[in-house]
């Protein structure tokens, strides 16, 4: 191999290192790293014409920016409460929303005002009836001024559960780790679909579960072991042995791990809520969004890895010399994302311990 084949060949590795680094780089946030929570708000009615106003803003948003919610079309009867804590801020107030005659929550609007601006945090408005109707609306990070949701039809609601599917799982970046460490134990392309379409039904199974409250398991816990997961795909792949049971039949622990994802999945469906209307019709477009976002990370990530195995080739390496120089980029890769996957599981374990 000549001197500048060799200059070419270490320059393209150097730019895919860099690419990992840019990658782990993005998500070194750990707050952010399976956050993708909208600012939630609840409206609910009670007796005499009073209403609730709760809301919680995703931890995401900076204290400093903390939004202030408020129902301009109701008299305030008590101060905006806000308190500070480690699943982001939480405010309450009452209002007075009677009409004149005599119907509470009458064409109401709902005002969402942030300090510096919206930083692309969408809001789910719940509202509550005093009949036991619950109601919800998906707006998205523009929208300032919600007017309370009425029934929801079918449509409607699959678009919105849709939307914020696709929305959490192109933001949660542990779970994104977990399917390109997949990817690259997989191998074949054969053996990517079956793996990834193991992790799939398994992710949808315990999603259906904790969703409906048929299984309820604490969702700290979970977070931690899901990092940890990780971690073990992550030593898999600095290992570099092919003889062990993650590399022989990887859907088996796609599968396994799958179930685990899935109690993830459901922890956005538990603190947003599923309408009570329309439950199966939210259910499943949700599962639809995350099933989107994952194919097109999966294909993003099979388009990047043709790319550079085609960029060595054109640099003169062949075919055999790509594939040996893709397997040597393994190592570097699995102690990368095994040391971020190292330090979510340590932050979300002092979460809670």
């Amino acid at each position: 191999m000549t001197a500048r084949r060799k200059d070419v060949l270490w320059l393209l590795s150097a730019l895919a290192m860099l690419v990992l680094v840019l990658l782990q780089a993005l998500v070194t946030q750990p707050a952010a790293a399976h956050e993708s929570r909208p600012l939630y708000i609840e409206v609910a009615e009670r007796e005499n014409g009073v209403v609730s106003l709760r809301w919680r803003t995703p931890p995401s948003v900076r204290p400093s920016n903390t939004p202030e919610v408020t129902l301009p079309g109701c008299t305030a009867l008590s101060p905006a409460g806000t308190s500070q804590g480690p699943a982001g801020a939480i405010g309450q107030r009452l209002y007075d929303c009677t009409t004149l005659d005599g119907t509470p929550l009458h064409d109401e609007k709902v005002e969402i005002a942030y300090p510096l601006a919206n930083p692309s945090v969408s809001t789910l408005l719940r509202l509550n009836r005093a009949s036991g109707e619950t109601h919800s609306v998906l707006a998205g990070p523009r929208e300032t001024v919600i007017p309370l949701p009425e029934a929801a039809t079918t449509g409607k609601v699959a678009r919105e559960y849709l939307a914020l599917g696709v929305e959490h799982i192109l933001t949660g970046y542990d779970h994104l780790l977990f399917v390109a460490c997949l990817v690259l134990i997989s191998g074949t392309l054969r053996r990517m679909l079956i793996t990834i379409t193991g992790f799939t039904l398994a992710h949808s199974i315990t999603l259906a579960l904790a969703a409906l409250e048929l299984v309820r398991i604490p969702v700290p816990p979970v977070e931690a072991v899901i990092a940890l997961s990780i971690v073990f795909l992550a030593t898999e792949l600095a290992r570099s042995r092919r003889d062990t049971l993650t590399w022989r039949f990887p859907i088996a622990v796609s599968a396994s791990f799958g179930l685990l994802h899935g109690f993830g999945f459901a922890s956005v469906l538990g603190e947003i809520g599923l309408p009570q209307t329309e439950i199966p019709a939210a259910l499943l477009a949700f599962n639809a969004g995350v099933e989107i976002g994952q194919i097109g990370f999966v294909v993003a990530a099979i388009a990047l890895l043709h790319a550079l195995r085609w960029l060595w080739q054109l640099a003169g390496a062949g075919a055999p010399l790509a594939g040996r120089v893709m397997r040597r980029l393994e190592r570097p890769t699995g102690y990368a994302v095994g040391t971020l996957a190292a330090f979510w599981f340590v932050d979300r374990i002092s979460g809670f311990v």
